[in-house]
């Protein structure tokens, strides 16, 4: 027997999805905390609603796959997917129904408190009615389509992630008659989902689009009666199934492949709980559907719409506002990349403003002694100052290479669009590699500069743990990294000779950085194996992880392993975690939190003691499979002392936050951490006003 199925065999590990949608409930939980401001509530049931399509399009999808073919898969699988797929609809419908609960017994009274009305059509005003009237006629009307249903004659496909609303008709004439059923189509995604009625002074009052449609139902259906109205969804397959990867043009095949993600098989299609069974069965007919797709939610869905709930101007309702504080060491320095050469400079965002990252592009551009740029695209903003930059550089003369991830999932399209953007700029653009994802946020330039009047050339970089995306930074939290350290450039322009040649490996192996498909795994159990050792000796040792996911068995084996020797081991982890921490013989000297709080944590850290000379590391990896094996990640250290000291101070925050932090535990049931501090710590907003007292020392 391995060690992996002892493990599975007394439950010290939990499946990845159990365990996602543990996480995700930590986001409900945001939307159900009073001292959460109401709109900021609203917007938490937008991401709990968000996170959870995606699941479906994509880890659900692929279960029901395996359930559709059945037996005749060869994959070796370590679950039933029929008992994890009833296990997971369990969850969720738990889930769903108390998300309808907290949607109508704690926000819609809240937002009345505070003068905001959500109104159904039966209880709109003559004048409301009037307004929705011509609001039909005006702005719906080229858009609905209504579509009446026939057995075996029709058979309708909807759109993924679509709103329809299925409506029971009888005939007028004939009001005895067999029930009939007929669609129509909510443009949700061509109208707003939320529309503002004519209202009293000091009111505010809504009608969501759905309801509009359900009032104007009739005039569609001339001649028949509307018994009812319930609103239905289904989502498809989102996933890029790539066939023989290794061969042909890869770019054309992603190209092909999007084109099918939207006509691919159903993963969910969700009813109004309310829907009686007979036109539930009549649907189920109808579009194919099997017992395994069906999920009961709400009156409304796509509640992600909630993104974009009016906040009427009302401040009050939402966070106090956290603006960005500038780095001034390089955002007021007269020479940038002379500031960076006097010591590694490290900034936290969204707490630091993300304009120095911008700027050591921008200054890139223009400085008459930089030579070559050097970038991973892995997810970039539709409108980029980073990738305007870099045509800029082209412009100037200078040698710009940017390697394109185009298998960033959901953001395919948007790089493949931004390849041929600055191909045609003069950008060399260098495109996915076969059977592997290159996750690493690397950027570097090459600069000559004159030194006692010899020129010399000097590499400047920039490491992170998040992507070069200007809108993210301002919500996810990561550390970044300018560095002109020769231990650290002299290895990543090693990378990037891979990466522009994979058929070409490094010549020499890697002393620092920790990179994927070269010496990332091995590395990080050397650091483990080197604290089980000192454990073992008797001495001191720990170690601290900071990392959205940890999914891998084989570092799960090697963290048992380290607790059973006596490391002391903290975790914070915000996403998936397989491990199930204090299990007797196991887990003992492992605990494990997850914070969810205003702003995504989303940064990778890694501190091993080392009898006292503690290393730490920024990594874009999680402990996953895919990441540790599947990937081209970097993991770097942080040698200069002022940024270990940051994250220090930032991970003890975290550690001692009794606000916004959960226990992980095999119970997934995610209750809040409260530990004999009479202070109240929440490590989000400690850690922006930490930062902000730093800038006046």
């Amino acid at each position: 027997m391995t060690e992996t199925q002892e493990i599975k065999e007394i439950k010290t590990i939990v499946h990845r999805d159990i365990s996602w949608l543990s996480f995700n409930y930590r986001v409900l939980q945001e939307a159900k905390d009073p001292a959460v401001p109401l709109l900021e509530r609203v917007k938490f049931l937008a991401i709990y609603s968000s996170n959870l399509d995606e699941f479906y399009r994509v880890r659900v999808a692929q279960h029901r796959n395996l359930v559709r073919i059945g037996k005749k898969t060869k994959r070796e699988l370590d679950y039933k997917p029929k008992e994890l797929l009833k296990e997971i609809h369990k969850i969720v419908n738990k889930q769903q129904e108390e998300f309808s609960e907290i949607f109508d017994t704690q926000i819609i009274p809240a937002l009345r408190d505070n003068h905001i009305h959500i109104i159904r059509r039966l209880d709109m005003t003559q004048e409301q009615e009037s307004f929705v009237e011509n609001y039909f006629q005006d702005k719906l009307l080229p858009f609905v389509q209504p579509v009446l249903l026939v057995r075996n004659k029709i058979r309708l496909f909807l759109n993924t992630g679509a709103l329809y609303l299925g409506i029971a008709l009888s005939t007028k004439e004939r009001p005895t008659a067999p029930t009939e059923y007929a669609i129509i189509k909510i443009p949700s995604d061509y109208l707003p989902r939320f529309v503002e009625l004519p209202s009293q002074k000091g009111r505010h009052e809504l009608i969501l689009l759905d309801d509009i449609v359900r009032q104007s139902a009739s005039w569609m259906f001339p001649g028949y009666t509307i018994e009812d109205t319930y609103s239905i969804k289904l989502t498809r397959d989102a996933d890029l199934y790539i066939d023989d990867e290794f061969s042909g043009d890869l770019i054309q095949k992603i190209k092909a492949s999007l084109q099918k993600r939207n006509v691919g098989p159903a993963s969910r299609f969700v009813h109004d709980r309310t829907m009686p069974r007979h036109f539930l069965d009549y649907l189920s007919d109808m579009f194919g559907l099997e017992k395994y797709d069906i999920h009961p939610e709400g009156r409304y869905h796509n509640n992600f719409d909630f993104f974009k709930f009016p906040d009427f101007g009302i401040r009050a309702l939402k966070y106090p506002p956290l603006p960005p504080l500038p780095f001034r060491p390089l955002e007021n320095a007269p020479d940038f990349f002379k500031t960076i050469a006097e010591k590694d400079r490290m900034i936290h965002f969204p707490y630091h403003s993300y304009e120095s990252v911008v700027r050591f592009f921008e200054e890139a551009a223009t400085d008459p002694g930089v030579t070559h740029l050097k970038i991973v695209q892995y997810r970039v903003a539709r409108k980029s100052r980073i990738m305007q930059a870099l045509m800029t550089a082209v412009r100037k003369g200078k040698q710009v290479t940017v390697f394109i991830e185009v298998k960033a999932r959901f953001d395919e399209e948007a790089n493949l669009k931004w390849g041929e953007t600055l191909q045609a700029a003069g950008v060399t653009v260098h495109y996915s590699m076969p059977g592997i994802k290159v996750h690493s946020k690397l950027a570097m330039i090459r600069r000559v500069e004159k030194v006692n009047d010899v020129e010399r050339v000097r590499r400047y970089a920039y490491l992170s743990t998040g992507n070069f995306h200007e809108d993210t930074a301002k919500v996810y939290s990561d550390f970044g990294l300018f560095t002109a350290d020769e231990r650290l450039t002299e290895e990543m322009s090693r990378v990037f000779a891979f990466l522009e040649n994979p058929t070409k490996k490094p010549n020499r192996k890697f002393k620092h950085l920790l990179v994927g498909q070269f010496n990332l795994r091995d590395g990080l159990e050397e650091k483990i194996d080197r604290e089980i050792k000192l454990a073992k000796q008797g001495k001191p040792a720990r170690i601290v992880l900071k990392m959205n996911s940890l999914e891998d068995n084989a570092m799960v084996e090697k963290l048992h392993k380290a607790s059973n020797a006596g490391v002391e081991i903290r975790m914070i982890i915000r996403g998936i975690c397989t491990m199930i921490p204090n299990v007797p013989q196991w887990s003992e000297n492992i605990q494990i939190h997850s914070i969810v709080d205003r702003f995504l944590e989303h940064a990778r850290v890694f501190m091993f003691y080392n009898e006292g000379a503690e290393e730490i590391y920024l990594s874009s990896a999680d402990f996953m499979y895919r990441n540790l094996s599947a990937r081209i990640e970097t993991t770097f250290p942080v040698y200069d002392e002022d940024a270990k000291n940051l994250i220090r101070q930032v991970i003890d925050f975290q550690w001692n936050d009794n606000i916004k932090s959960r226990y992980v535990n095999g119970q997934q049931d995610n209750l809040y951490v409260r530990n004999e501090n009479p202070l109240a710590i929440r490590a989000q907003n400690e850690t922006y006003f930490y930062l902000k007292n730093m800038q006046s020392l």
